[in-house]
């Protein structure tokens, strides 16, 4: 099987600090992991459609601004019957060792509402500070699933001091 993901990294700036919304991820018969909010984009939709469905899905949040939304090009006004979407993502990931196969792309965010205790699969669903974050990363990396474990090193090392567009 082969995946395409969308996943959110949705920031906030709060009393001094940037925060990200982190979640457990909680399936049936799997290990629970911290995760970012995202997933399983569906046959021919669309990766910001995918992104604002998921983040609603998984912590009841609204996503009112995607960084590198306003590059999107759609080019189903050419073809009504073949249409392609192109954007600029914060980041882009491709397995390349283990037993499910996938390719997802990262976009910062910004949200609106209030986070759900318990979303769909997920449960402890929260803002956490990115210093606090980090030393997770550093001290306990296994905590996380092994796709966003890559994704967040990313942000913290390429993205945690750049900000979106206010």
């Amino acid at each position: 099987m082969f995946y395409v993901n969308s996943r959110a990294i949705i920031e906030r700036d709060y009393k001094g600090h940037k925060q990200i919304v982190i979640q457990t991820r909680n399936k049936p018969g799997e290990p629970l992991t911290i995760e970012l909010p995202g997933g399983r984009i569906e046959p021919f939709e669309s990766l910001t459609v995918a992104l604002r469905r998921e983040v609603k899905e998984e912590t009841g949040l609204d996503i009112v601004e995607i960084e590198g939304e306003d590059t999107r090009i759609d080019t189903s006004n050419v073809n009504p019957d073949f249409a392609v979407e192109c954007m600029k993502p914060f980041g882009a990931y491709q397995t390349i060792k283990g037993p499910i196969d996938s390719v997802g792309y990262y976009f910062r965010c910004k949200a609106e509402g209030e986070l759900v205790p318990i979303g769909d699969q997920t449960e402890n669903v929260r803002w956490i500070n990115t210093s606090e974050l980090a030393a997770i990363v550093q001290n306990d990396p296994k905590q996380f699933s092994r796709i966003d474990l890559a994704g967040i090193i990313y942000y913290l090392k390429h993205g945690i001091n750049q900000n979106t567009k206010s």
